[in-house]
């Protein structure tokens, strides 16, 4: 937890142990930063006040390890370090990149990575076959996806489910109905500002699972995809796989493709990376495939990085439906700010709560409120 004021006043003198007696949610190191940081915390108190009212509605997960994930983590008696130790998981494949010692220690090697991703889980525990019935009705909670893929609720997989899950609840908020153009038999989406994705991309197959019939294409687009896989084009061909070497039906599953590989047009997922910002490489993405049916940029922060001006702008004109996500809802406030200040026009979808978001709290948030992946999103 960092004083709200560090960065707007004289340096902090010791921990941020004074909060704000009306919100709540944020603090300071000493009286004299609260007095000067409230011309600018006055605007954002009594929204922050209200989020403060929704807390336990934010740490409201169905799963054995919810307290360990949520509570203990604020109290700071967990940490996702020894949430995965615990399990086996720590610097284990996928969950590379789901603590700061493992993702600070890592560069990104799309045939490496790859090669070496699986769940690191018994088969009973993950979704690492096709699941036994077709998605029959609307998954809209957590416990929905788990009954439907018959994963006991002590099984951590959410931790990275979060990315296609947001996907498919991002693609129900719309409605498939309502994308233009309309959907034959594949779903085009455009994923901006992808980060630890990069490393986790075999989780990307559930979406097979989730959108049953359709081929899906993602076209990953930002700055941190790395410069020797730009272009590059991954095929799933299969799940991720389990932790079991021979008893499972899963080990034939994935493998990456050359960027001209034509297998790669028969595939139910294929992913393709792109190096830069969207506004600047939008119109290479164009040559190479039609436009997409949905934007969907996870984690957004466009309060925060003034790059998102020209996205936006080139968003607006593409007249397709653009999904945003962000850890906190203030977060999703000041996105939805910046949206009307460069569009002129209000959100398509509100502010939201995401059923689907990563059910382990942000350690050292700057904020009291809880703070999780993909918590909320909205829509242009």
């Amino acid at each position: 937890m960092e004083c709200a004021a560090r960065g707007f006043a004289t340096r902090c003198v010791g921990r941020p142990t004074r909060r704000c007696g009306n919100c709540g949610a944020v603090a300071y190191c000493s009286v004299s930063h609260q007095s000067s940081h409230w011309r600018y915390h006055k605007e954002e108190c009594e929204r922050l006040e209200e989020q403060m009212r929704r807390v336990d509605l934010l740490n409201e997960f169905p799963f054995t390890f919810t307290e360990e994930a949520t509570v203990q983590i604020s109290q700071k008696e967990e940490s996702r370090c020894s949430f995965l130790t615990k399990r086996g998981l720590h610097h284990a494949g996928m969950w590379m990149f789901e603590c700061k010692c493992g993702s600070s220690s890592v560069t990104f090697s799309a045939y490496d990575r790859f090669r070496n991703e699986g769940w690191h889980l018994p088969s009973s525990s993950c979704p690492c076959r096709g699941p036994l019935s077709p998605v029959t009705s609307q998954l809209c909670s957590w416990k929905d996806y788990y009954e439907w893929r018959q994963i006991p609720l002590d099984s951590p997989v959410a931790l990275l489910l979060h990315w296609p899950l947001t996907i498919y609840h991002a693609v129900q908020a719309i409605g498939i109905e309502n994308l233009t153009p309309r959907i034959s038999d594949e779903l085009r989406i455009h994923y901006l500002g992808p980060q630890k994705e990069l490393g986790q991309v075999g989780v990307f197959a559930e979406l097979r699972a989730l959108f049953p019939g359709l081929r899906i294409h993602l076209q990953l687009v930002g700055p941190d995809v790395p410069q020797h896989v730009d272009g590059e084009i991954i095929s799933l061909c299969g799940y991720a796989t389990c932790m079991e070497e021979e008893e499972c039906d899963c080990k034939c599953s994935s493998q990456i493709l050359e960027h001209n590989n034509k297998s790669s047009e028969s595939s139910a997922v294929s992913l393709q990376l792109y190096r830069g910002f969207y506004h600047d490489r939008y119109s290479d993405i164009a040559k190479d495939s039609p436009p997409p049916h949905i934007v969907i940029a996870p984690n957004a922060g466009i309060a925060a990085y003034p790059s998102w001006l020209p996205t936006i702008e080139l968003i607006k004109g593409m007249k397709v439906p653009a999904v945003f996500s962000d850890y906190c809802e203030e977060a999703c406030h000041l996105a939805a700010c910046c949206i009307r200040t460069i569009t002129g026009q209000p959100l398509s979808l509100p502010i939201g709560l995401n059923p689907f978001r990563q059910p382990m709290m942000v350690e050292d948030s700057s904020l009291f409120i809880p703070c999780y992946s993909n918590c909320f999103i909205f829509a242009i």
